[in-house]
């Protein structure tokens, strides 16, 4: 069903998208799932004195990406610690020993540099204009196209928030059942389409074998190997991963693997993340347990070019432009009434 409406639904998002823009570039003309939004396209260079705002961080995000390519993916795994924990208000950015950062879901997070020295170049070219969670929303979309994903239009305007708390942290674990991960998707506004969508990104980075060992020697506490795992590539990942101490139930020292081994250190995106799927070959069970329900099966099998009348690599993206704004719209804070202008992203005003 999804795979053959998935064309339709993309050329209604797209033409939506373009009202958008034309229309002043109200969000909720685009996001017609989501409430309304007063983001707004190029928000920074029509209604602000930083015209170049994405100018600023497109350009931060290249000279950081020719050094160090592993940053799309850092971006993107702190994006999605920041959306979907208390919304896309730079909460995951705030320092302090309770602070979201702290919660042993987020642990291994990079990318703060980066965002950091955006945040510098801003406070010095138009200070107290452009928000933490606008920079780390914009960077990730440039640091996924240098990384050969979509360029997509980025409705801007956030706010940042004023607290960040470990206790929020809500993020699943990464063996969550299909059913059980569509719920955790819709409860923050997002739907089963956006899911098959936004997992394809971890076709780059890495992950702890600690996420991965309950599949290859206990799963489900069976004694057992995850069945739905090719055994060749169960074999393979086993090099990698031992066993956990049996003494304390966890690695000593957490090594780790690629999250798509046909990406790996190239870090370009691709979709041999969903021929993986398709193959019983993923590393996390949350991607393999795409195969296991209708929706997301179709949509796994459409982007992983199961249907060779189609181009599923470019249908993801272009899927992926759409969800990424969808993802980048929960809960954000505009208007002077709500949040701040942080001048670090670091700390809130009040305390930098």
């Amino acid at each position: 069903m999804w795979a053959m409406q998935l064309p339709a639904l993309l050329a209604a998002a797209a033409v939506m998208l373009m009202a958008a823009v034309e229309d002043g570039g109200r969000a909720e003309a685009a996001i017609g799932l989501q409430q309304p939004l007063k983001l707004k396209y190029q928000y920074y260079r029509r209604y602000t004195s930083c015209r170049y705002a994405e100018e600023f961080v497109r350009h931060q995000v290249t000279l950081y990406w020719n050094r160090d390519k592993t940053i799309t993916a850092k971006l993107l795994r702190l994006l999605y610690s920041d959306c979907f924990v208390t919304g896309c208000d730079a909460s995951i950015l705030l320092d302090g020993p309770e602070s979201e950062k702290m919660a042993p879901q987020n642990a291994r997070l990079g990318g703060f540099e980066l965002i950091d020295k955006i945040k510098t170049v801003m406070e010095s070219r138009c200070p107290g204009v452009v928000s933490c969670a606008d920079i780390l929303n914009l960077a990730t979309r440039d640091a996924v196209h240098l990384a050969g994903g979509p360029s997509y239009p980025l409705f801007t305007g956030r706010r940042d928030g004023m607290t960040s708390r470990a206790s929020t942290v809500d993020l699943p674990s990464a063996s969550i059942s299909s059913k059980a991960a569509l719920a955790y998707f819709e409860s923050k506004t997002l739907d089963v389409l956006d899911m098959a969508t936004l997992l394809g990104a971890h076709a780059i980075g890495t992950t702890d074998c600690s996420n991965v060992v309950d599949r290859l020697y206990n799963f489900n506490n069976t004694g057992k190997p995850d069945p739905t795992m090719s055994k060749e590539f169960a074999d393979q990942l086993r090099k990698t991963c031992p066993p956990p101490n049996n003494s304390k139930g966890q690695q000593a020292k957490v090594p780790w693997v690629y999250l798509n081994p046909d990406s790996g250190p190239s870090y370009q995106l691709g979709n041999s993340y969903y021929k993986r799927a398709l193959a019983y070959q993923s590393v996390l069970g949350v991607d393999q347990q795409l195969l296991y329900s209708n929706d997301t099966r179709e949509l796994t099998g459409e982007y992983g070019d199961e249907y060779p009348w189609k181009n599923g690599f470019e249908g993801w993206r272009r899927s992926l432009a759409l969800s990424m704004n969808r993802m980048g719209n929960i809960n954000v804070l505009t208007g002077n009434s709500t949040g701040e202008i942080r001048r670090s992203c670091r700390y809130t005003n009040q305390r930098g």
